[in-house]
C-alpha cells in the first residue's frame, strides 16, 4: 500500500492517517487533500506577506489544523519543516496578542509533536532557543501584569511549557553553554531567582543530544547540579525541578550516565517524598508535603535506572516496595494513599514503555539504548516479582481497584505466568462468595485488565485460555437485578472476554484433526459449552428484564422515563448481547434467535423500560444476521399491527392498545439493519408507515417516526456491517479452520477486510420515494398554515414537525446543503411561540454525540491495548470502529463551512426564540445558538447588534423576558463563545457601553434577584476571561522570508496592507470617549461599578490612556463607593507605570572588575565591594556619586553575568523635578490633583478608613500607587504628605498605622533615583517617624510594619538604605514598652535583613553579638522571635558545593559558645525540669537556671530552622542531642510545659532529617551513649528516635552494613532493659524494622531469642503472709521476657501473611502462656493481634500449619467457654 502512494500525490507524505485508506471512497482522497493543501500553502504564505495576521493568517492556520485532523501529516518533509519554521516565527513575534499566540502555539506543538522522533530530525531543523525564552519570561514573569496593564489567560502557562518541550530537541549544539551563561548568575539559593533559574534549566536544557556531543550537553552541568541536589537537605521548592530534570536526563540517556553512586540517595529521597506516617508521635513538616516530588517524574527516573550491569536499582526498588507494602493493605488509609496508588499504577506502564522502545520501536534519530544497559529477561522477572505483592494488596484498596487493574494489565504483558495465577486465585473464591460484593467487583475489574494476556496464552502462559470458560460460567450469577454495580461489572467482564474469543463449538475437531497439542484438545472439548453459556446468559437477561418493568419499579404517579441507572443497565445489556451474537457461530446464533423471538412475541411489554431492553436484544440479533432475523420478525409484527388496525377507531384513540405499541416498537428497532436487506419488505413497511404516522396518540406516532428514521438511515448512510473479531466470520467447516487459534488475536490493519454498506441506486431511489411520499405533504401543510390558508391545532403542528425532523435525521445526508429552498418553509412558523418548535434546529448541529463516542472509543482502547508490542495491535472490532469514526469526523468537518444568507436568517430566528417568553424555550434555543456560533466563526459580529437592541434604554417595547434572554445570550455557556468578550475592538466598543447603558432601560429592575445575578455573572466572566487584545499587528521580515518559501506556487507581489498605528489608536480613542461619556449620567450604583471595572480592563502597557480617562480615574480616587476607589487605586498605579520616564542603563562587564576562572560561589574577594561595610558608607554627596549601586541581591553570589546592566550616571537620567511647563498633558492632570491639599486630605481620609474589621492587610496596590507618585514626581508632593504622615504615625488605630506604613514603603522604594541631598533630607524626616511608629506598635499592626520595611528593602542596595538599617539596629531589645514591643522591633528588623540575604554580613555579626547575652530572655514571645531571627542570621551558612565558607556568622562557632553555657546541664544525670521563676525575684540566679533559660531559646531556634534552612548542621545538632533526650517526656504530659513540648517537637523534626552516609556513625555513637544513660525516659526516647530516623534514611542505612549491625545490636540490647516500658518499645521497634525489611529474620536471631526464652526462673518461695512483695524483677525474668518479646516482634512483623518460620515461633510462644506476669500479658497480646490481622484470609493461611500445630493454635485462639 505504501508504494502506490507517490503516483497520485507528487510527494512522499510524512505520515498520513492509515484509517483513511480503509474508507470505501479512499481513492478520491488524494486529489481532495492535494487541492486543500495547495490552497493552504498559497493563502497562508500570501496572508503573511500581506502582513495580515487577522483574519488571514488565523483563518488559514485554523484550516491547516483541520487538515491535520483529517489527513494527518500528509505533506512532504520540506513543507513540514517550512510550516514549523513559519509558525515558530509567528509565535515569537514580540507584540503578538496572547490568544493568537496560544492558537498558533497549539498548532506548532501539533506539527512538532506527533512522533516527532520519526518525522523531523534535528539535522533537518534548528530552532533558536532565545526567542522562546524571551516569550516565556515576558509572560510568566511579567513586570506589568500585577498593575493591571496586561491580562493573560489561565491556560497560557501550560501551553508555553508544552511548546518549549516540543522545540527542545531542535535547539542548537551550543545552546546548553549559552543557557548556563544566561542563568547561572541567578543561582543564589537565598533568593527567589533560584527557583526561576532551576525551573528554566528543567524546561529548556536539551537532553537528547547524540553521545558524541555529550561534552557540549549535559556534561557541562551534570556534576554541578547533582552535587547541588545531594547537598540540599530540607526540600526547598526548587528541588522538585531538579528531580524532574534528572528524570528526563536519565530517560533520554540510558546507559551513558553512571547513576550507581547516587542510587541509595535517590531511593531514600523518593521514600521520604511519599510522606508516610512512621513511629509513634510524628510531626509532618508542612513543607515536605507541599514540595514533595512529582510521582510521574519519579516513575520515569526509576524506570530509566533499572537494568544495566550493576542491578543495584532493582535491589533498591525491591527494598522500597518491601518497606512500603504494608501501607497498601486496604485497612490503611490516609492522605498519602493517593500517591502510593499513583506510583503503583504508573511504574509498570513506564517500564513497558521502555521495553517497547528497546525491542519493538522503529529506530529513529534518537540515541538507542546500548546493549549493555537494555533490560534482560531476568531484569523483567525481578521487576514484576518485586511489584506483585503490593499490587495484589492494592486490588481491594479504599480508592477503588482501577489503579491496581491498570498495573496488572501492564505487568501481565511482560510476565503473564507470574501475574495471572495469583489474580485467578483471588477471583475464583470471589465469584463463589455472596457476602462480599466489593471483593467481586474488585477482582473482576482486575481480570478485565489481564483479559488479553490470559486469552492469547502464548508460550509463556499456555494454560491461560483454559480458564476462560469456567470464568464465564461462574460470572453469570452476577447479572443480578438487585445489585447495580455488580451487574455492570459483570456485563463489562463478559463483553471483554467474548470480544476476544470466537464462540464456536469446535468439539468435532477432536475426531477430525490429529495435529492438536494437549491444551488445544482441552479447549476444543471445552468449547462445547459455549452454546450453554449463551442460553444461560439469555435466561439471566430475561429475568433481569422481567424484574425491571415499569409496573414493578414505580407507582403510576412517577415519571415514565427511564431512570439513569436503568439506562446504564440497558446500555450494558444491549452491548454485551450484541457482542455475544457477533462472536458466535451460525448454529449457536440460530438457537439464540429462536429464543429471543419467542420471548419477544409471547409477551407484551410496556414501551418505556422493559420494552426498550427487549427491543434492543432483538435489534442486536437482526444486526448480526439480517436476512434470517427479518424473515421472522417483520411478517409477525406487520400482521399483528394490521389485525389491530382493522378497527377504524383505533387510529384516533388518545391511548393506544399495548400490544399495538409493542409491535410497533419492535418493528422500529428491528429495521435498523443493512439497507439492501430491508428492500424485500419495502411494501409492507411503507404500508405500516402510512397507517401509523398520523395516529392521534403521541406515543404511537413517535414510534412510527422512529421506524421511518431507521429505514431512511439504513438506506442512505455509509457504515460497516459487521464487527467480528476475525474477517469473514466463523462459518467455514472445522476441518479447514480452527477458531481456537484465533483467541485474543489482534486485527491486522492491512487486511481488515471491512464490509461496507454503500447505498446502491435502488436504495437511494427507495429513500427518495419515501421522502416524496411523506415529507412533501407535511411541508405543504405547514406552508399553507404559515400563510394562514389552513388551520391546524398545536398538536397537529407538533406532529408535522416531528415527522419532518425524523426525515431530516434519517436522510439528511442525501439532501443538498442549505441554499435556501428546502428549509425556508420551516422558519416561517417560528413566529408563533410554540413549545415544540425548538428541537427542530438541533438536527443541524450533530457534534456532541461524536465527541462522546470518541471518548468512549478511547476508553475501550485503553482497557484492551497492548503497549508492549507496539502500536495498532488492537482488536479488529476496535479498528473498524476507528475507521467509522474517521468517516464521521470527515462528514462533520468537510461539509458546511460557508456562512450563507440562509444561515443568517436561521441565527436571527434562533435569537428570537432565545428571547421568547417561555423560559424553557429560551434555554433550549440559547444552547442551539451557542453551538451554531461555534460552528461559524465570523457570525458573532453579525448577531451582536441584534442582541444589543434588547438592551437599549431608548427601546421601550422590550419585555423583562427579552431583556433576560439577551443577557443570557451575551453571557454564553461555560464552554462556548462569550459574546460580551470577543477578541475584537469593534465588538467590544459596541457591547461594553451597551451593557453599562442598559442600566437606564425600562425593562431593567434590580428588584429581581435573577437579573442582578446575571449582571454579576457577566461582569465576573468578562473580568475572568478578558485577555489583553493586540494593537500592533506587524509581522517581522524573517516571517515573510519563510512565507515566500512556502508559496512555491507563483509569487504574487505583496501589497502593503498593514493597518496603520493611527487607525488603531483612533479606535482606542473612540472606545474610551464612549466609555468616559457615560460616567456623567446618574444611574444605579451597580452599573457604575460595572463601568469602572470595564474601563480598568483597558489599561495596557504599549499605549497610554487618553487624558480624559486619566482624569476620570484620578477623580475616582475620592469616590464615595469603596469598590470604585479600589479599582481607581489599581488603575492610577498602572497609569503611573505607563507615564514613567525610562531610565538609561549601561552594560558593565564585571569580569573586568575582577579576574577569576573556576566557578566558586559565595563570599569572594571580587564581590566584597557589594557588601555592607559601615566604614565606607556613602555619607557625602561625593561618595554617593562614586558608589556603584547594584540593586538586585542575587547578582554576584554564584558567578557574574557576561554583562551586568547598571544605571547610567545621574546626569544622563531624566531630570527630576520637572517644571509644570515641561510635563505632558497626562502628567499635568495627576500633578494638579496631588498638589491640591484638599484632594490629598480627602484621599488620606479615605485610605485610613477600615475596610473589613480585623481582616485588612498591608495593600500592595496602594504601595504601587505611592511608589509611582514619588518615582515620577520625586519629592514634589512630600511637603503636602508630611503633616498627614506625622499625624497618622502618632495615632495607634490600626487602619491609620497601615495607611502610613503603605505611604512610607512607597516613599522609600520610590526614592530610588533621587539625588543625595533629597535622599538625605528624606531620611531626616523618616527616621523620627519610624521611631515613633515602632514605639506605638500594637498586636494588630506589627505585621503591617514588618511588611512595610521588608517591601522597602526588597531589591535595594543595602548601602543606599544605611540610614534605615543603622536606625533599626540601634537597640532592638531594650525592654522599653515591654516584651511585646521588643519582639515587634526584632520582627521588623528581621524583615529588612532577610531581604538583603548575603550582602550584610557585618550587620548580622553585630546583631548576633548584641543578641547573645540576651538569649536567656524570660518572655516567651521574645524567645520565639529571637529563635526566628537566629535562623535568618545563620541562613547564609550553607554547605553547598563549590561554595566558599561564608563571612556571615557560622553555626559551629555559635554552638561552641552555647555548649559552654549549657555545661551545668550536662553534668548531672537528673532530668531537666523547667524552673518557673517569679518575675520580681531579685539576686543572681544560679548557672543551672540560666542554662535552662538559654536552652529554651536554643530550642526555639532549632524548631524554626528545621523548616527554613537548606541544609541541617548535623554535627552541631548532635552535640545538643543528649540534652534533648533528658528533657523529652515519655508519657503524654497534659500539663502545658513549654520546655518539654519544644524538646519533643525538636526530636521529632531532627529524627526526620536527611542524613549522609558519613554522618550515620556519628549519630549512632551518640545514641549508643544515651542508651547507656541512667534515665529510662532517655533510653525509651532513643528507640522512638531510631524508628523514624532509620525509615526516613532507609537506603542510606542499608548501603552501610556496619550501621545496620550497630542498630540491630542497639535494639537487641534494649530488649533486655530492666524497665518494662523500654523493653516493650524495643520489641515494637524490632518488629517495625523487620516489617520494612531493614533487618531480616535469620537463624542466629531466632536462636538467640529461643535461648533467652529458656532462661530458668527461680522457684517461687512460699512467702509468709504479710511480707513485702518483692517488686524488682530478677535479671532472669528480664532475660526470659526479652526472649518472649523478641519472638512476639517477629510474629507481629508480618501482619498480612504467614512466612515459613512463623508456625514454629507460635508454638514456642504458646509454651509461655502461663509464665509469670509481664510475660503472660505479652503472649496474650501477641496472640490476639495475630488473630486480628490474619482473620480475613484465614482459609489461605491455614495451609502453612501442620494439623498438630492447628490443634494447639485453635486452643489458644478460641476463648474458653465458661459453661463447659
Amino acid at each position: 500500500m505504501k508504494k502506490a502512494q507517490p503516483d497520485t500525490l507528487d510527494f512522499v507524505p510524512q505520515k498520513d492517517i492509515v484509517y483513511n485508506k480503509l474508507l470505501p471512497y479512499a481513492d478520491r482522497l488524494d486529489a481532495e487533500s492535494n487541492d486543500i493543501l495547495s490552497k493552504i500553502k498559497g493563502n497562508l504564505g500570501l496572508a503573511v506577506q500581506l502582513r495580515e495576521i487577522w483574519p488571514g493568517v488565523l483563518f488559514w492556520t485554523r484550516k491547516l489544523s483541520t487538515y491535520m485532523r483529517l489527513y494527518g501529516r500528509k505533506f512532504s518533509k520540506e513543507d513540514h519543516v517550512l510550516f514549523i519554521k513559519l509558525l515558530y516565527e509567528l509565535v515569537t513575534i514580540p507584540k503578538l496578542e496572547i490568544s493568537m499566540m496560544q492558537g498558533l502555539a497549539r498548532l506548532l506543538i501539533n506539527l512538532l509533536n506527533l512522533h516527532r522522533y520519526v518525522l523531523v530530525s534535528p539535522g533537518d531543523l534548528e530552532l533558536p532557543w532565545r526567542p522562546l525564552y524571551e516569550l516565556y519570561d515576558r509572560i510568566l514573569f511579567s513586570k506589568t501584569e500585577h498593575l493591571g496593564l496586561n491580562w493573560f489567560p489561565n491556560s497560557v502557562e501550560s501551553v508555553l511549557k508544552t511548546l518549549v518541550k516540543s522545540c527542545r530537541p531542535y535547539f542548537s549544539e551550543s545552546a546548553t553553554q549559552e543557557m548556563l551563561d544566561e542563568w547561572r548568575p541567578l543561582l543564589c539559593p537565598f533568593d527567589v531567582t533560584m527557583q526561576r533559574a532551576i525551573s528554566y534549566f528543567e524546561l529548556f536544557l536539551p537532553t537528547t543530544l547524540p553521545p558524541e556531543l555529550h561534552h557540549r550537553g549535559f556534561k557541562l552541568w551534570f556534576d554541578e547540579l547533582v552535587s547541588l541536589w545531594v547537598s540540599v537537605q530540607n526540600l526547598p521548592s526548587w528541588e522538585v525541578h531538579l528531580v524532574n530534570l534528572f528524570a528526563r536526563l536519565a530517560n533520554d540517556n540510558i546507559g551513558y550516565i553512571d547513576w550507581d553512586p547516587y542510587i541509595p540517595k535517590i531511593f531514600t529521597r523518593i521514600l521520604r517524598s511519599l510522606n508516610l506516617p512512621v513511629g509513634t508521635s510524628q510531626m509532618i513538616v508542612p513543607r515536605y508535603v507541599t514540595n514533595a516530588y512529582d510521582i510521574s517524574h519519579v516513575v520515569l527516573w526509576v524506570s530509566a535506572l533499572l537494568g544495566g550491569p550493576s542491578k543495584q536499582a532493582q535491589a533498591q526498588l525491591s527494598g522500597l516496595f518491601n518497606s512500603i507494602t504494608s501501607f497498601f493493605h486496604p485497612s490503611n488509609h490516609g492522605r498519602w494513599l493517593m500517591k502510593l496508588m499513583k506510583l503503583l499504577q504508573r511504574l509498570p506502564a513506564s517500564v513497558v514503555r521502555r521495553l517497547h522502545r528497546e525491542r519493538y520501536r522503529k529506530p529513529t534519530w534518537l540515541t538507542p539504548v546500548p546493549d549493555s544497559h537494555k533490560l534482560t529477561e531476568e531484569d523483567i522477572t525481578d521487576f514484576v516479582e518485586s511489584m506483585m505483592q503490593p499490587v495484589l494488596l492494592a486490588m481491594f484498596s479504599k480508592t477503588g481497584s482501577l489503579d491496581a487493574a491498570q498495573a496488572l494489565q501492564n505487568l501481565a504483558l511482560m510476565r503473564p505466568e507470574l501475574v495471572i495465577p495469583p489474580v485467578l486465585e483471588k477471583t475464583y473464591p470471589a465469584l463463589e462468595t455472596l457476602t462480599e460484593p466489593h471483593q467481586l467487583t474488585a477482582t473482576l475489574s482486575c481480570m478485565i485488565g489481564v483479559a488479553r494476556s490470559l486469552v492469547s496464552g502464548g508460550q509463556r502462559y499456555p494454560e491461560g485460555p483454559t480458564h476462560m470458560l469456567p470464568l464465564l460460567m461462574r460470572a453469570l450469577p452476577g447479572v443480578d437485578p438487585n445489585d447495580f454495580s455488580k451487574c455492570m461489572i459483570t456485563f463489562q467482564f463478559i463483553a471483554t472476554f467474548v470480544t476476544l474469543v470466537p464462540l464456536v463449538d469446535c468439539s468435532s475437531a477432536l475426531h477430525e484433526r490429529v495435529d492438536l497439542t494437549e491444551v488445544e484438545r482441552e479447549l476444543c472439548s471445552a468449547s462445547a459449552e459455549f452454546e450453554d453459556f449463551v442460553l444461560q446468559f439469555m435466561d439471566r437477561c430475561f429475568a433481569l428484564i422481567d424484574s425491571s418493568t415499569l409496573e414493578q419499579t414505580r407507582e403510576e404517579t412517577e415519571t415514565e422515563k427511564m431512570t439513569h441507572l436503568e439506562s446504564l443497565v440497558e446500555l450494558g445489556l444491549s452491548s454485551t448481547f450484541s457482542t455475544i451474537l457477533t462472536q458466535c457461530s451460525l448454529d449457536i446464533f440460530k438457537v439464540a434467535l429462536e429464543k429471543v423471538f419467542n420471548f419477544a412475541t409471547t409477551n407484551i411489554f410496556e414501551t418505556r423500560v422493559a420494552g426498550r431492553m427487549v427491543a434492543d436484544m432483538c435489534r442486536a440479533a437482526a444486526k448480526c444476521h439480517p436476512a434470517e432475523s427479518l424473515k421472522m420478525f417483520v411478517p409477525h409484527c406487520c400482521n399483528a399491527i394490521n389485525q389491530i388496525a382493522v378497527n377504524e377507531e383505533v387510529l384516533n384513540e388518545e391511548e393506544l392498545d399495548k400490544e399495538f405499541l409493542w409491535n410497533l416498537q419492535l418493528l422500529s428497532e428491528v429495521s435498523r439493519v443493512d439497507g439492501d436487506k430491508i428492500l424485500p419488505y419495502r411494501s409492507d413497511l411503507v404500508q405500516i408507515l402510512q397507517l401509523t404516522l398520523h395516529l392521534k396518540c403521541k406515543q404511537g406516532y413517535t414510534l412510527a417516526c422512529n421506524l421511518l428514521h431507521h429505514i431512511l438511515r439504513s438506506t442512505a448512510l455509509i457504515y460497516p456491517t459487521e464487527y467480528c473479531s476475525v474477517p469473514g466470520g466463523f462459518h467455514q467447516p472445522v476441518s479447514d479452520y480452527l477458531p481456537i487459534k484465533d483467541w485474543g488475536r489482534p486485527g491486522d490493519l492491512w487486511n481488515l477486510d471491512i464490509r461496507w454498506h454503500v447505498p446502491s441506486i435502488e436504495e437511494t431511489s427507495f429513500a427518495f420515494y419515501l421522502l416524496d411520499l411523506i415529507l412533501q405533504p407535511e411541508l405543504q401543510r405547514l406552508k399553507r398554515f404559515a400563510q394562514g390558508e389552513q388551520d391546524m391545532t398545536r398538536d397537529d403542528v407538533l406532529q408535522s414537525l416531528t415527522i419532518i425532523q425524523h426525515c431530516l435525521l434519517g436522510a439528511g445526508s442525501l439532501m443538498p446543503p442549505l441554499k435556501g429552498e428546502p428549509i425556508s418553509e420551516l422558519l416561517a412558523i417560528t413566529d408563533r411561540t410554540m413549545f415544540p418548535v425548538v428541537p427542530q434546529h438541533k438536527s443541524i448541529f450533530l457534534s456532541h454525540e461524536f465527541d462522546s463516542r470518541w471518548k468512549s472509543f478511547n476508553l475501550v482502547k485503553k482497557s484492551m491495548e497492548n503497549r508492549l508490542h507496539g502500536r495498532k495491535q488492537h482488536i479488529r472490532a476496535l479498528l473498524i470502529d476507528r475507521v467509522m469514526l474517521q468517516h464521521e469526523l470527515r462528514k462533520l468537518t468537510v461539509e458546511g463551512c460557508q456562512y450563507r444568507s440562509i444561515h443568517q436568517e436561521l441565527m436571527r430566528d434562533l435569537l428570537r426564540l432565545s428571547t421568547s417568553t417561555y423560559s424553557q424555550v429560551r434555554s433550549k434555543a440559547q444552547n442551539v445558538l451557542f453551538t451554531a456560533l461555534g460552528t461559524y466563526n465570523f457570525c458573532c459580529r453579525d448577531l451582536i447588534p441584534h442582541v444589543l437592541e434588547f438592551l437599549n434604554p431608548d427601546n421601550s417595547t422590550v419585555t423583562q423576558q427579552q431583556f433576560k434572554g439577551a443577557l443570557y445570550c451575551l453571557l454564553g455557556n461555560h464552554s462556548g463563545v462569550c459574546l460580551a468578550n470577543l477578541h475584537d475592538w469593534e465588538c467590544i466598543a459596541l457591547t461594553w457601553p451597551a451593557i453599562v447603558r442598559s442600566g437606564l432601560s425600562s425593562a431593567m429592575s434590580l428588584e429581581k434577584p435573577s437579573i442582578v445575578r446575571l449582571f454579576d455573572d457577566l461582569a465576573d466572566k468578562i473580568h475572568r476571561q478578558y485577555e489583553t487584545i493586540g494593537i500592533d499587528f506587524s509581522i517581522p521580515d524573517e516571517c515573510c522570508a519563510v512565507a515566500k518559501q512556502i508559496m512555491t506556487t507563483g509569487n504574487p507581489l505583496p501589497e502593503e496592507l498593514v493597518s496603520s498605528e493611527e487607525e488603531v489608536a483612533e479606535c482606542l480613542k473612540r472606545q474610551e470617549l464612549k466609555n468616559t461619556d457615560f460616567v456623567s449620567h446618574s444611574r444605579p450604583w451597580k452599573f457604575e461599578h460595572i463601568a469602572i471595572g470595564f474601563l480598568s480592563l483597558l489599561l495596557r502597557d504599549d499605549h497610554q490612556l487618553p487624558p480624559a480617562a486619566v482624569l476620570f480615574f484620578v477623580k475616582s480616587l475620592n469616590h464615595e463607593s469603596l469598590y470604585v476607589r479600589k479599582v481607581a487605586i489599581s488603575a492610577v498605579a498602572g497609569i503611573m507605570k505607563q507615564i514613567k520616564r525610562p531610565h538609561k542603563k549601561v552594560p558593565v562587564s564585571p569580569s573586568e572588575l575582577c579576574k577569576h576562572v573556576s566557578i566558586v560561589a559565595g563570599d569572594r574577594p571580587d564581590n566584597q565591594w557589594l557588601q555592607y561595610n559601615s566604614s565606607s558608607l556613602p555619607r557625602t554627596q561625593q561618595d554617593w556619586d562614586q558608589c556603584v549601586f547594584v540593586e538586585k541581591t542575587h547578582w554576584g553570589y554564584y558567578c557574574w553575568p557576561r554583562n551586568l546592566m547598571m544605571y547610567a550616571a545621574q546626569e544622563e537620567q531624566p531630570t527630576q523635578n520637572l517644571a509644570r511647563e515641561e510635563m505632558t498633558e497626562r502628567e499635568h492632570i495627576i500633578f494638579d490633583h496631588f498638589s491640591d491639599p484638599v484632594f490629598i486630605e480627602q484621599f488620606i481620609e479615605f485610605l485610613s478608613l477600615e475596610d473589613r474589621k480585623g481582616k485588612d492587610k498591608f495593600s500592595p496596590r496602594r504601595f504601587c500607587l505611592f511608589k509611582g507618585l514619588f518615582r515620577n514626581y520625586s519629592d514634589a508632593f512630600l511637603p503636602l504628605f508630611r503633616p498627614h504622615m506625622e499625624r497618622l504615625v502618632a495615632d495607634s488605630h490600626e487602619s491609620k498605622q497601615r495607611c502610613v506604613a503603605e505611604i512610607i514603603s512607597g516613599l522609600i522604594r520610590g526614592s530610588k533615583h533621587w539625588n543625595f541631598s533629597k535622599v538625605e533630607s528624606l531620611w531626616e524626616l523618616l527616621c523620627p517617624l519610624l521611631r515613633t511608629a515602632l514605639a506605638n506598635i500594637t498586636i494588630e499592626t506589627y505585621a503591617d510594619w514588618g511588611t512595610c520595611i521588608a517591601t522597602a528593602c526588597e531589591s535595594r542596595d543595602p548601602r543606599k538604605l544605611h540610614w534605615l538599617f543603622e536606625m533599626l539596629m540601634e537597640s532592638p531589645v531594650n525592654g522599653e514598652g515591654g516584651s511585646f514591643v521588643d519582639a515587634c522591633r526584632l520582627y521588623v528588623l528581621q524583615g529588612g535583613l532577610a531581604q538583603q540575604e548575603w550582602r550584610v554580613p557585618e550587620l548580622l555579626h553585630r546583631l548576633l553579638q548584641y543578641l547573645e547575652p540576651k538569649l536567656t530572655q524570660v518572655y516567651k514571645n521574645v524567645r520565639e522571635r529571637i529563635g526566628s531571627v537566629l535562623t535568618y542570621i545563620f541562613m547564609i551558612d550553607v554547605n553547598l558545593p563549590y561554595t566558599q565558607p561564608t563571612t556571615s556568622p557560622r553555626i559551629s562557632d555559635f554552638t561552641e559558645r552555647i555548649l559552654l553555657q549549657l555545661k551545668p546541664l550536662n553534668e548531672g544525670d537528673e532530668e531537666i525540669q523547667n524552673h518557673v521563676i517569679e518575675e520580681n525575684e531579685v539576686g543572681v540566679q544560679d548557672e543551672r537556671t540560666q542554662a535552662i533559660k538559654l536552652l529554651k531559646t536554643v530550642l526555639k531556634w532549632l524548631i524554626a530552622s528545621a523548616g527554613r534552612s537548606f541544609s541541617t548542621a548535623v554535627s552541631e545538632q548532635l552535640q545538643l542531642l543528649p540534652l534533648l533526650f533528658k528533657i523529652a517526656p515519655v508519657e503524654n504530659d497534659d500539663s502545658y510545659d513549654e520546655l518539654k513540648r519544644d524538646a519533643k517537637t525538636c526530636l521529632s523534626l531532627m529524627s526526620q532529617g536527611l542524613l549522609y552516609s558519613e554522618q550515620i556513625p556519628m549519630v549512632l555513637s551518640v545514641l549508643q551513649e544515651i542508651a547507656g544513660s541512667s534515665s529510662w525516659h532517655a533510653r525509651y526516647t532513643v528507640l522512638t528516635y531510631l524508628q523514624i530516623m532509620v525509615f526516613y534514611n532507609l537506603f542510606t542505612f542499608m548501603s552501610d552494613q556496619k550501621a545496620v549491625n550497630d542498630v540491630r545490636a542497639l535494639v537487641i540490647k534494649l530488649l533486655e532493659d530492666e524497665q518494662l516500658e523500654v523493653r516493650e518499645m524495643a520489641a515494637t521497634t524490632l518488629s517495625g524494622f523487620l516489617q520494612c525489611n531493614f533487618l531480616s529474620m535469620d537463624a542466629p536471631m531466632q536462636a538467640h531469642f529461643e535461648a533467652l526464652c529458656k532462661t530458668r526462673l527461680p522457684k517461687k518461695r512460699k512467702r509468709e503472709l504479710g511480707s513485702i512483695v518483692d517488686t524488682i524483677p530478677s535479671a532472669d525474668l528480664v532475660r526470659r521476657h526479652a526472649g518472649v518479646l523478641g519472638l512476639s516482634a517477629c510474629i507481629l512483623s508480618s501482619p498480612y501473611d504467614v512466612p515459613t518460620w512463623m508456625p514454629q515461633l507460635l508454638m514456642d510462644l504458646s509454651a509461655h502462656l502461663n509464665d509469670t506476669q509481664p510475660i503472660e500479658m505479652t503472649v496474650k497480646k501477641t496472640l490476639s493481634n495475630f488473630r486480628r490481622t490474619h482473620h480475613d484470609n484465614w482459609q489461605q493461611h491455614k495451609q502453612q500449619f501442620t494439623d498438630d500445630q492447628l490443634l494447639v493454635l485453635t486452643d489458644l485462639l478460641v476463648s474458653p467457654c465458661y459453661y463447659a
